[in-house]
């Protein structure tokens, strides 16, 4: 297997593949990071549940609960895109910070505060690089 070149963008590949064939949990390597993102995917209603597990090589897996309408199953997370990449880094001055759909949306931000949503590093006026948004 090659190696990833980027991280943060094979966790979101794997979520939209996995909802795109309707999976209930996508199993995904781990990462302090990826788990941080996962914790406010799910702080936001995102996702249902999600698991850190040990394994073996010690890189751990995260497994994650997929959302899904009841009556529609129409998945919770309608869109999830990368926004800096390796090639093009996106680092914006807290008041720049985009708000995704009028605020429906969250954009995930890595601050010197840490990784948060884009509204709680405009709380707390920090900018930072955007990692990704979802809606």
């Amino acid at each position: 297997m090659s190696a990833v070149t980027d991280p943060i963008a094979d966790f979101l590949t794997r979520i939209r593949n996995a909802q795109m064939v309707a999976h209930r949990v996508v199993e995904i390597p781990a990462s302090n990071l990826k788990k941080r993102i996962t914790e406010i995917l799910y702080d936001q209603g995102y996702i249902l549940k999600y698991k850190f597990e040990d394994t073996p090589n010690n890189q751990g897996v995260i497994k994650i609960a997929l959302k899904y309408d009841r009556a529609s199953k129409v998945p919770a997370i309608r869109e999830i895109k990368r926004v800096s990449k390796p090639g093009l880094r996106v680092q914006l001055k807290s008041a720049d910070l985009p708000r995704v759909i009028n605020g429906l949306g969250i954009a995930i931000v890595s601050t010197s505060k840490g990784i948060m949503t884009g509204k709680e590093a405009r709380d707390l006026n920090v900018g930072g690089e955007v990692l990704c948004t979802v809606y």
